[in-house]
């Protein structure tokens, strides 16, 4: 599984969830911890539609922790809501990053169902969405036919 896919899914997910998983290599493995859980400030990059330049629109206060877990390390930084919980839950995702590293991570069914069900209510989600959108009409269609009337009725 790749980086960005894994940090999207336990970004996602709730602390306790992410403490579930991490939890039998918290116990097996004791995963030394080399930068403990703090906030910092990251660049937010986004591309510029028009000439697809890249440019940085702002920064956000981001959690980051890096640990160990027999020689291999494991990093995570996400983007929280600024509770204290969310230092606990940087923590587990970085043992989880050091566990797959590793290769002794052997909960990627819990991991993909974790996922199946994000990506369930996130369907859910864009379907209340979609029930409010407004369908428009073109006025081009109907354009021409008008257009005829008006110039018949100026001769």
């Amino acid at each position: 599984m790749d980086k960005r896919r894994l940090t999207r899914i336990l970004a996602r997910a709730d602390e306790k969830a992410v403490a579930s998983l991490a939890a039998s290599y918290r116990e097996a493995h004791q995963p030394l911890v080399i930068k403990e859980p703090e906030k910092t400030l990251a660049m937010i990059k986004m591309r510029e539609p028009v000439k697809q330049s890249l440019f940085y629109i702002g920064e956000v206060i981001v959690y980051e922790a890096v640990v160990e877990i027999s020689g291999t390390h494991g990093v995570a930084a996400c983007m929280c809501s600024g509770k204290e919980s969310d230092a606990l839950k940087v923590l587990n995702m970085a043992i989880i990053d050091a566990a797959l590293n590793k290769g002794v991570f052997a909960e990627m069914h819990a991991l993909l169902e974790l996922e199946r069900q994000q990506d369930d209510q996130l369907m859910k989600e864009n379907a209340l969405h979609l029930r409010t959108m407004v369908s428009f009409e073109s006025l081009d269609q109907q354009a021409p036919s008008d257009l005829n009337a008006f110039k018949g009725g100026a001769k």
